[in-house]
């Protein structure tokens, strides 16, 4: 029987050393999301429908949207003016455009 435990956890742990690590963050994709799903709206951190609510670090502070969960959540749901993605994007894409404009934000989208 304490065989079998042991066999057991052995089989257990390669499992678990066998699945995909955590996928990288990749602001090159973000980016690459943001030109193609947020541009339009969003050209150069800025916001055409309401121009007070900016993707500037200011801004984003001010609304409480400078984290990548916050501004993970708005992408997904959507709010006001901006659509919802969660079903046109998938989960990897809105992580990496969340940190796209969370890194922007701190250099000031220049």
């Amino acid at each position: 029987m304490k065989n079998f435990f042991f066999g057991f956890f052995i089989a257990c742990l390669a499992l678990i050393s066998f699945q995909n690590p955590a996928q990288a963050v990749d602001i090159n994709n973000g980016q690459n999301v943001f030109t193609a799903n947020c541009s339009a709206c969003h050209v150069g951190g800025e916001n055409v429908i309401m121009p007070e609510k900016t993707l500037k670090k200011d801004a984003l502070s001010s609304n409480t949207m400078n984290s990548v969960g916050a501004i993970t959540y708005q992408v997904i749901n959507g709010k006001n003016a901006m659509p919802a993605f969660g079903g046109r994007l998938a989960e990897s894409d809105i992580e990496d455009v969340a940190n796209f404009v969370l890194s922007q934000s701190e250099k000031g989208w220049g």
